[in-house]
């Protein structure tokens, strides 16, 4: 018979039966006459009203901690680092002697409480040395096993991890290490980017505050090989952090982006797209830092947004800069008319590269000025009035400035209209305007403010005031980003971003979550070229050539080679300097020897090289093994802020360059925060590395960490005070499975993630939850003479036994059903509601006492080693080094795998027969009964051993089932005997009653039968005595107490 539906919809508070059930009511004891005391006329309230009480009461706590919250940050409060209800702990180490292969001694005896310093003690070097993590050769594959290849995004070389890396690294091990068990063949590929721009800024500042050097003081070969020993000094920290939380990734495989062999893809890869006609050089507008004196990547450049005037502090100025001001000032018309045409601007100082003035060639106001000249105000060179439908006549005067040096906007108008390209600030960000004059060398800007006041004294000025505006700043230097007019090496990128767009559209490239899609196809719709040169020493350096002197430098090249201009002789790409140099003689017509070439100084842009990891890391160009069997690979995990500038460009160059995607889907997850919803920034002191939460660190310990690191001194106080205020008892100690589990229980497919150590503690909590419960079971198995047998054989016979066997069998079904779907979210909830809410809250509890039953043991210790063997398995990919150190305990039957790791993750369809959907939904509705019963103890104040006795008021039906229930329900709920109450009879005097479900009440006594007052005799909180003798009362005396 099917079970009752006891919807939570319509629990309410423990009510007196007739009498108001709110939210707020308090149980009151009937007077004899069964009329409940209390205020005469006093409404009975229905489950409706109930829920819309309880409702209202919801939404003004929400408003109400919404509102405490925002004043907290608007005083500028911190969290503390250790949530309120949490003291250290003393931390177990482990002190036993490794075994062979290193492995841990798990014989020794259980330490009676979970310290992750001792279970997470030696476990991944024994799996590191034992190759787990390495894929199945090829001949030891069994059959037509399915292949997991992926790899790590590679972070930079000289960085260190933060807690948005880790939930990068989590995702990818909980998938891996869950392929893996289920018999893939499975290779996970480390690696880290040489990050160019990144890498050099950290080695110069070092140099200057270590040495008093610059890089020009060294020259580009010492330099680099400076930057080679930082790498090897530092290098390695990304790696340790990866090994600490646990990344089973195949270390014989590691990449770095400046490996001989990597940087060979590199070459192949830029003279192959130059073949194709992809990649040439022209003259553009790029974004450039005058500070680091190269140009940016797009994701290297933060915009800035301001509501006004603001004072900004800018690398090489002595004086704080202001931006969000609009200049206004005015161009005379020539002649004898006195016109002028008023020009609004935020760079007044980039007025010496103006070669026309554009207005709209339908502004009424113009109209009589189109084709009509304007006087520069301090050359004298007359401007064209040009119209142009690019403009938008209602903004600021409605006519522009021309500047095409130093706008891209402006660059393209000036092409289209045949003007002049004039470039006016130099690399450094020092002013050079034609001729030179009285601002050639001055910093741009403090030209600007002697700009403004020579339009002043000219007369020409006409206002000044206050302007919204985005300004673009550089995230390595902090500069202000200038716009330069350069020659550099373009990639053409439209007929390759048509192919990755047709791959999403088609279904061939899987976005997760789905609306990315829109994004992408926007992105790709709208691709430009994509700049490779950038200004520095440590990189790969371009591999074209421009040959040098003599006429043969100036030959015009009519079969092949790059013209960088009637300035630049031409340039050819190859391999090396021997292929580009037969490529210059047969494209010239000339001796070889005869050819002078000199090699770009520039190198390519980071991602670039970045971009090519997915096959180059497995070989390419060769046809490795390797590029054979797992290229493409099956899925890309990463941040949503990387969707351009690193999958898309994958996408790309992957078709272009191997004629296949790079992988089949990608996995796009939510951005780390911290818990007041900022950014990780080091200025903030919550940039937190994650060896700090695995293994807790002091606040003297962060700041000194902070000190080592090559930061400005001026960041480096500010991240100081951040953690000062953050973490002013430092971080204790979590582990790295908590940490694993809190970044895996956050949605990784929303817009972001907000983590806090406290949530990472939460998780510790979980885990030592997970080491009493194994530890309980343990100790049951102890005396048992033989092994247990494989748990998927386990038949259990009593009702909780087979009902925890149901729902673990659900969990795995969902489980695997998310992770097949990358909701990790929804794996590792499945996974823990079976340890917390179905072990650990109810079977254990009930075990209890069914192992002091000789006939119910027998089934108990099965059930309980069935349930601890694969809900450890269920957990391993999740929490690997706990699962790993309680299932190496577990007495297991043979034959059984050395590792958890190679263990088999278990099969739902192994598991089927264990489901039993209409017990399950019988002992959910029990447990409801529980819930009620436990809701009127905690109201009443009962202690801990009173049991009073109870009556159930259900429908006739559920009165079959529940009876085989009735021990559990006594056990669970802390009830004396318990008997059923018809549905509409009345409980008589002495009983607070409460709703488990529609139509569906447990009642509570709360006054002995002779009336007794609580305090007195009968009071609620003394042991109980048995219920009166009712001919209403069905079941007798025994009914659910046996």
């Amino acid at each position: 018979m099917a079970a009752p539906s006891l919807s939570r919809a319509a629990l309410g508070a423990p009510r007196v039966l007739g009498g108001p059930g709110g939210p707020r009511a308090r149980p009151r004891a009937c007077s004899s006459g069964g009329t409940p005391a209390g205020t005469p006329g006093t409404p009975a309230w229905d489950g409706a009203e109930l829920a819309r009480l309880r409702g209202r009461e919801q939404r003004e706590r929400r408003q109400r901690l919404r509102r405490e919250r925002g004043r907290d940050g608007a005083a500028g409060k911190e969290p503390q680092a250790l949530p309120k209800g949490w003291s250290p702990k003393d931390e177990v180490e482990y002190r036993h002697p490794l075994g062979p292969g290193g492995k841990k001694a798990t014989a020794v005896p259980l330490p009676p409480r979970y310290s992750p310093r001792y279970v997470e003690a030696a476990w991944y070097q024994w799996w590191e040395r034992g190759g787990v993590f390495s894929p199945t050769p090829p001949e030891q594959a069994p059959g037509g096993a399915p292949v997991l290849s992926l790899v790590l995004p590679p972070p930079n070389v000289t960085g260190s991890l933060h807690l948005g890396h880790a939930l990068t690294v989590t995702l990818q091990d909980v998938l891996v290490r869950w392929r893996r068990m289920q018999g893939w063949s499975v290779l996970w590929v480390p690696g880290t980017d040489h990050a160019g721009i990144a890498t050099q800024a950290i080695v110069e500042r070092w140099l200057w505050q270590q040495r008093g050097l610059r890089r020009q003081d060294l020259g580009r070969a010492e330099f680099l090989r400076e930057v080679w020993r930082w790498k090897e000094r530092h290098g390695d920290e990304i790696l340790q952090q990866l090994r600490a939380l646990g990344a089973s990734l195949d270390w014989s495989r590691c990449a770095f982006t400046m490996d001989p062999a990597f940087s060979r893809a590199v070459t192949e890869a830029f003279v192959r797209l130059s073949g194709a006609g992809l990649i040439r050089r022209d003259e553009r507008v790029v974004t450039w830092s005058c500070a680091l004196r190269s140009a940016l990547a797009d994701v290297e450049v933060e915009p800035r947004v301001l509501t006004g005037p603001t004072a900004l502090s800018v690398p090489n100025c002595p004086h704080p800069v202001t931006f969000g001001v609009l200049v206004t000032f005015a161009y005379p018309v020539e002649g004898d008319d006195g016109l002028e045409v008023p020009v609004a601007t935020t760079r007044p100082e980039t007025l010496f590269g103006d070669v026309a003035v554009a207005v709209h060639p339908q502004d009424p106001r113009y109209l009589h000025l189109q084709g009509r000249q304007v006087r520069h105000p301090f050359s004298g060179a007359l401007l064209p009035v040009v119209s142009d439908p690019s403009v938008q006549p209602q903004l600021g005067t409605g006519a522009v400035k021309v500047t095409p040096g130093h706008s891209p906007q402006d660059l393209a108008l000036a092409r289209a209209h045949g003007l002049p390209l004039l470039s006016v600030i130099g690399d450094d960000g020092t002013l050079c305007p034609p001729g030179g004059g009285w601002l050639q060398g001055v910093p741009r800007f403090e030209a600007r403010a002697r700009v403004v006041a020579a339009l002043a004294q000219r007369g020409l000025l006409r206002g000044v005031q206050d302007h919204a505006m985005t300004l673009p700043l550089c995230s390595r230097s902090g500069d202000v980003v200038e716009f330069l007019l350069k020659r550099q090496w373009f990639l053409s990128c439209g007929d390759m971003a048509r192919g990755a767009l047709q791959a999403v559209t088609s279904g061939r490239l899987r976005l997760v979550p789905k609306f990315h899609e829109k994004n992408w196809k926007t992105w790709m719709e709208n691709a430009g070229d994509w700049c490779l040169s950038r200004q520095l020493w440590w990189g790969h350096q371009v591999p074209a050539y421009q040959v040098r002197g003599g006429a043969q430098g100036g030959h015009q090249d009519p079969r092949g080679g790059h013209r960088g201009g009637p300035q630049e002789g031409p340039w050819f790409v190859g391999r090396s300097e021997a292929e580009a140099r037969a490529a210059a003689a047969g494209a010239l017509g000339c001796p070889p020897e005869e050819l002078h070439l000199q090699q770009d100084p520039d190198v390519l842009d980071t991602w670039f090289s970045s971009a090519l990891f997915p096959f180059a890391a497995l070989g390419w160009p060769e046809q490795s093994p390797d590029l054979s069997r797992f290229y493409p690979t099956s899925l890309l995990v990463t941040g949503s802020d990387l969707l351009f500038f690193w999958v898309a460009r994958m996408a790309m160059l992957g078709q272009q360059l191997t004629g296949q995607l790079p992988f089949e889907q990608v996995l796009l997850h939510s951005l780390v925060r911290d818990p007041q919803g900022r950014k990780m920034s080091k200025s903030l002191g919550n940039v937190i590395d994650p060896r700090d939460v695995i293994g807790g660190a002091t606040l003297q310990e962060l700041q000194e960490k902070l000190r080592t690191r090559t930061l400005d001194p001026q960041e480096l106080r500010a991240a100081q005070e951040g953690q000062r205020r953050q973490f002013p008892q430092g971080i204790p100690e979590c582990g790295a499975d908590a940490l694993r589990l809190a970044l895996s229980t956050h949605n990784a497919h929303g817009p972001e993630i907000r983590l806090g150590v406290a949530s990472v503690l939460t998780q510790r909590r979980f885990c030592n939850k997970v080491w009493n419960a194994v530890g309980f079971v343990l100790r049951a198995l102890e005396g048992e003479r033989d092994p247990p047998k494989p748990p998927e054989e386990v038949v259990p016979v009593a009702p909780l036994d087979r009902w925890l066997l149901a729902r673990l069998a659900a969990a795995v079904a969902e489980c695997g059903r998310r992770l097949g779907a990358l909701e990790v979210q929804g794996a590792v909830a499945a996974v823990q509601s079976f340890w917390l809410r179905c072990l650990c809250d109810v079977y254990l509890e009930v075990a209890k006492a069914s192992l002091r039953s000789p006939e119910l043991r027998a089934g108990a210790v099965a059930t309980l080693a069935a349930a601890a063997e694969l809900g450890l398995r269920l957990l391993a990919p999740f929490a690997p080094f706990v699962a790993e150190e309680l299932w190496q305990r577990l007495p297991r039957a043979p034959p059984a795998p050395p590792t958890l790791c190679r263990a088999p993750f278990p099969d739902p369809l192994r598991l089927a027969h264990w489901r039993s959907p209409e017990l399950e939904a019988q002992v959910a509705a029990m447990l409801e009964l529980v819930r009620a019963v436990r809701g009127l103890r905690e109201t009443l104040r009962l202690g801990g051993a009173a049991r009073p006795p109870v009556l159930v008021q259900c429908p006739e039906p559920a009165r079959d089932w529940l009876e085989p229930l009735g021990p559990a329900f006594r056990t669970l709920s802390g009830a004396g005997p318990v008997q059923f109450l018809p549905p509409g009879a009345e409980p008589g005097p002495g009983w607070a009653g409460a709703p488990a479900a529609s139509g569906t009440f447990v009642h509570l006594r709360i006054q002995s039968p002779s009336g007794a007052e609580p305090g007195g005799a009968g009071d609620p909180r003394d042991p109980p005595r048995d219920p009166p003798r009712d001919p209403q009362l069905r079941g007798g005396a025994g009914f659910m107490n046996k």
